[in-house]
């Protein structure tokens, strides 16, 4: 494969080069040089504090960093981004998360359209419908209240509303009752809807298209659950649906004006502050949905504005960017310590991974280096008592952020502190780690000193705030997504498409015909897929599988 245009950048040789310079370089050396560096490599924006000392980088590594920025235009694809130019370019549109959380009066044409004046027109419908869910007003087909609300989606529209969810149950309505139903496992719907009165429950359809085949068979079943007790004519005021397609809605017997919509622009994993995220309004109320919008607004305003060595999404995707391409490092934690914050992995893996997860450039031509690390993690301290052993002493670095708040939603006792200085103190022993003479200087016995170094040396990013809030949650995500719009556009990749998730899916819908008992279809797949398919629907009709 011929060495890409990215590669024969001057900027990019050049951090080839500072590459086996630092490489060698452990941490101990980097701050022993340069004691002042826990203070100066920080950056502070929208409430959140950045401690990036403990990477494996210098002044140099960080100068270099963002002149290949400056190389490739990073602001001025900024800037279309927040212009609206087409700049998803395999799906020839706008990617326009931003225009989700302009204030009212702020106006962006795109394509001949005010997105901004009809952004707020949802919004406003959404807050409406919220305040009468929440005041009881809306009733249910017998008089009844709502006292439940399950959201159906899959992907952005799953994954957005439950870690917002879970992000601000501390603000949320307790006597209301939310569940999400995503998988097609029949199980994940049975269990959500087990315990609820139908004649409370109000189902929220998320689906664009209305098309989605995981959804719309939650939603069917989820129709026939409550028909069976309540009959047809309940549907209309136990549905609502977020949604484009208008038709299809009406025909699954939702009113047009319990329709929420969105647009073309909106990407289902940058969907959790559209619609897609009235669940998280109901639940938490429109001023706090408003204050969460606000958080989004101020980061994408410090994103859009601040220079490239002040700027957080700038530093940490160039970091993150710095070890994918140099180090080869192929995965990346994201370790909230906040029980709240529980589903924030999950939700960051689509947003990460469904975006830049790219083997070819915007022009279609193959890429020649390293695109999209695997993010996982976990809550702290739950993680320290399982896989953090890999971490400190497995034979492949990942580089954490550790996410961190000093001051705790829910004060009991000395749990805070003790939570907090965790993070502090596993920052400190996964840079520094442990040597052999520090491990003998403790009276280890020799035979057992090997096991208990740390060679140390292992990055990590601190993010410190004072507290999580709806305005926080709101700046938070709003960080990650800059940082994988940084990190695309260094690749030359386009982050808002995701043909990746096509295939699998057209090749299910050929073969759900061909797992039916009652049909014997010519398998014409591998012989693998067909030897598999055949096992299936001899377990299904092997009646002693099911312990009849």
């Amino acid at each position: 494969m011929s060495t890409s245009a990215l590669r024969k950048r001057s900027s990019w040789k050049a951090l080839e080069a500072h590459y086996r310079e630092i490489s060698p370089l452990h941490l101990r050396n980097l701050f022993a040089s340069d004691p002042g560096r826990g203070e100066r490599l920080s950056a502070n924006a929208a409430g959140i504090y950045l401690d990036y000392s403990k990477n494996r980088i210098n002044d140099t590594t960080m100068n270099l960093l963002f002149n290949l920025a400056d190389d490739v235009k990073l602001a001025e694809r900024r800037e279309e981004m927040f212009e609206g130019v087409h700049i998803n370019v395999s799906e020839n549109r706008a990617d326009l998360g931003v225009a989700l959380r302009m204030p009212k009066d702020a106006s962006l044409f795109v394509d001949g359209v005010d997105v901004v004046k009809e952004v707020h027109a949802v919004l406003d419908q959404m807050a409406d419908f919220s305040r009468r869910v929440r005041s009881g007003t809306w009733k249910g087909h017998t008089g009844r209240p709502i006292k439940n609300v399950i959201n159906i989606g899959i992907g952005g529209s799953d994954l957005g509303p439950v870690m917002a969810y879970e992000a601000l149950r501390f603000y949320a309505r307790r006597d209301l009752t939310f569940r999400f139903v995503s998988n097609v496992d029949a199980t994940d719907f049975v269990e959500a809807v087990r315990d609820l009165e139908p004649a409370e429950t109000l189902f929220i359809i998320c689906s664009k298209t209305f098309a989605t085949l995981e959804t719309l068979t939650n939603a069917h079943s989820a129709r026939d659950w409550l028909v069976e007790e309540l009959g047809e004519a309940a549907v209309a005021q136990h549905f609502v649906a977020v949604s484009t397609e208008a038709s299809r809605v009406s025909a699954f017997g939702i009113d047009r004006e319990n329709m929420f919509g969105f647009w073309d622009w909106v990407g289902g994993r940058y969907s959790m502050d559209s619609a897609i995220g009235l669940s998280t309004m109901i639940a938490i109320g429109p001023e706090h949905f408003a204050e969460m919008l606000a958080g989004f607004y101020e980061m994408d305003q410090h994103f859009r504005t601040a220079p490239f060595e002040q700027n957080l999404p700038v530093i940490m995707g160039m970091i993150g960017l710095w070890y994918r391409d140099f180090f080869g490092f192929q995965s990346a934690g994201i370790m909230p310590y906040d029980q709240y914050l529980k589903r924030l992995p999950a939700y960051l893996q689509q947003l990460t991974m469904e975006s830049n997860g790219k083997h070819v450039t915007n022009e279609g031509t193959p890429v020649d280096y390293e695109t999209g690390a695997i993010y996982w993690g976990e809550p702290g301290t739950n993680g320290q008592h399982s896989f953090y052993q890999l971490i400190h002493q497995g034979t492949t670095p990942i580089p954490l952020d550790l996410i961190v708040f000093a001051r705790g939603l829910n004060p009991l006792g000395d749990h805070h502190d003790i939570l907090s200085s965790n993070v502090f103190a596993q920052a400190e022993a996964l840079a520094f780690g442990r040597t052999d003479a520090e491990v003998r200087a403790e009276g280890t016995a020799e035979r057992i000193v090997p096991f208990r170094v740390m060679e140390g040396n292992r990055p990590t990013n601190v993010l410190m705030t004072t507290m999580l809030t709806p305005r926080l949650l709101g700046s938070l995500v709003a960080l990650y997504e800059h940082i994988v719009f940084v990190q695309g556009t260094i690749w030359g990749v386009d982050s808002f498409d995701q043909w990746g998730v096509e295939l699998g899916k057209e090749l299910a819908l050929k073969i759900i015909p061909e797992l039916d008992d009652q049909n014997i279809p010519e398998l014409l797949h591998d012989s693998s897929t067909n030897a598999l398919i055949r096992r299936y629907r001899e377990l299904k009709r092997d009646e002693d599988v099911h312990g009849n």
